[in-house]
């Protein structure tokens, strides 16, 4: 079938198999990852585009902060019914469908934790558009400042940030030649991406494992093609 839909049974074995209402994020760039390039994934249509990311003076850090806090896999579920719970006061089939000032308005008709949640998803929509138009154009400044403030809304409205991942992107952001650092994954622990110039990559390394409470482990990447078989 389409890659999409390979996608998509892949995303099904881990609603059904593992138990976690997952995204489709991490299938969709596993079967169609460019070197290259970020891809624009529309989670609703299932459309996707790539977005240049090949500057060769760029660089992406990804620090494991080594924790796993066991929160992890109670409250994704709690945060995803919290969501469907808004969308559905709203009248609406999905958060993707409501506008922040739409969101603004039925404050009174949802609970404030799920109007942060929801605040946060609605946010997270936009935030994504521009982060894309911003890579395209090249403004790498611009995309920083979006994944700084992806960052606190994952923190301060999503809840779903811990203080490992806030001291690891609060140590990057420090670093001169960093444009932007955010936690990545489910939250709870895990890894945080940083996006950087790729010669101020062995100064943040430091800097980040000297002001991290615990052991960081780095792996310095750049965007590279999908997963695939490799010959030995």
């Amino acid at each position: 079938g389409t890659i999409a839909a390979r996608a998509q049974v892949c995303q099904q074995a881990e609603h059904s198999f593992a138990g976690m209402p997952c995204g489709i994020m991490d299938q969709f760039i596993s079967l169609m990852g460019q070197k290259g390039h970020a891809l624009l994934i529309d989670c609703r249509s299932l459309e996707t585009s790539l977005v240049p990311l090949s500057d060769p003076k760029l660089a992406v850090l990804i620090t494991n902060s080594n924790v796993r806090h066991s929160l992890g896999s109670s409250e994704y579920p709690v945060r995803r019914r919290q969501c469907e719970e808004v969308a559905q006061a709203l009248g609406k089939e999905s958060l993707r469908e409501v506008q922040l000032e739409e969101l603004e308005a039925a404050r009174e008709l949802v609970s404030k934790e799920g109007f942060r949640r929801a605040r946060h998803v609605v946010g997270e929509i936009q935030r994504t558009a521009q982060a894309a138009a911003a890579l395209r154009r090249g403004d790498y400044r611009a995309f920083g400042r979006l994944m700084v403030e992806s960052h606190r809304s994952l923190r301060d409205d999503y809840e779903v940030s811990c203080p490992e991942l806030d001291q690891l992107v609060e140590a990057a952001l420090a670093v001169p030649g960093v444009y932007g650092s955010r936690m990545t994954g489910g939250g709870f622990g895990g890894c945080t991406v940083t996006l950087l110039e790729a010669s101020a990559a062995p100064h943040a390394m430091q800097h980040i494992q000297e002001h991290y409470g615990g052991t960081a482990t780095f792996y310095l990447s750049q965007a590279a093609d999908g997963a695939k078989v490799l010959r030995l």
